[in-house]
């Protein structure tokens, strides 16, 4: 199955919950004169606000459905997934393709975010992509905390057919960081992508070490990290979007990547994320196969969230 394919699968829930909205509204209106209001959209308004879309965004989307004045199923499905889209993109300068640029050498993204988001996860993901389009590819296993993390990183260096840095559980982040770019540049490596502990975005302590690993990280290689990415579960729906504020404020959080959106109700938090943070929305993840990572891509998204 592609992996667009997944995705609506995946979205299933949300979707079916907003399909939910459209029905119900559709039926309190007289389809030759229907009465947009703020009132009979209703359903609509409840089933985006448990998809967790964020209250503004919401409002955004009612007052534009309300203009349209859509005369059925398809006209009011057409302008949600036109305004979803306008919503998740943003401005276009904003995020350019997640690929190392041309004459960027290490091109290095630091994967940051708490507990249980996916990181490990998306590290190995990403390592497979930068290798299939023919880049050498370093993955540096800077989260020396949590149990076995060195051990997932490995398995996933192996099937991604990259090289892996790790050292000794309870090393120094900045220490690993450290010798992870000094062997890049000795290796001539094209992409290292650089895994970090959890981080509980209300410990200060924490996050202040997360920012002493960037900026290791930037006095070895100038300019870098090319890439600061915030991964968030989407499960987590709002909660996550309290995290992003805090991450995004100590390191200055370039994008975000969504993981776990397959068999989410929530799946609405895309939205709340860019509107409310305005970051984009860079990655996307709906399994745990090494292809189950993409680019965001913003109409195909509000088709699959909305029209599936």
């Amino acid at each position: 199955m592609a992996f667009w394919d997944r995705l609506k699968s995946g979205l299933t829930k949300t979707r079916d919950a907003i399909k939910q909205g459209t029905e119900d509204v559709l039926v309190q209106l007289d389809p030759t004169r229907p009465d947009w209001d703020r009132a009979s959209l209703e359903p609509l308004e409840e089933a985006l606000i448990a998809a967790d879309v964020g209250m503004e965004s919401v409002d955004e989307l009612l007052e534009r459905v309300r203009r349209a004045r859509p005369r059925n199923r398809a006209e009011l499905e057409t302008t949600l997934i036109d305004e979803v889209a306008r919503e998740t993109a943003g401005a276009p300068e904003t995020a350019p393709a997640f690929q190392s640029p041309d004459g960027v050498k290490p091109w290095v993204v630091l994967l940051v975010g708490v507990n249980g988001a996916g990181k490990t996860t998306l590290a190995g993901k990403l390592a497979a992509r930068e290798r299939a389009r023919g880049r050498k590819v370093l993955l540096v296993a800077a989260d020396t905390f949590r149990a076995a993390a060195g051990e997932q990183l490995e398995i996933w260096a192996e099937r991604a057919g990259v090289e892996l840095l790790r050292q000794k559980a309870g090393a120094d982040p900045a220490a690993v960081a450290h010798d992870g770019m000094e062997m890049a540049r000795s290796r001539a490596m094209d992409v290292v992508i650089v895994d970090t502990a959890g981080r509980l975005h209300t410990r200060t302590n924490l996050m202040d070490e997360l920012a002493k690993v960037r900026r290791v990280i930037a006095k070895l290689v100038p300019g870098a990290p090319h890439e600061t990415l915030l991964v968030l579960d989407a499960t987590l729906g709002q909660n996550g979007v309290a995290q992003a504020r805090q991450f995004n404020e100590a390191l200055g959080v370039t994008g975000v990547a969504l993981t776990k959106l397959d068999g989410t109700a929530r799946g609405g938090v895309v939205l709340a994320v860019r509107k409310e943070l305005g970051l984009p929305i860079r990655l996307i993840g709906v399994g745990e196969t090494l292809e189950d990572v993409d680019d965001f891509e913003p109409k195909a998204f509000a088709e699959a969230l909305v029209r599936g």
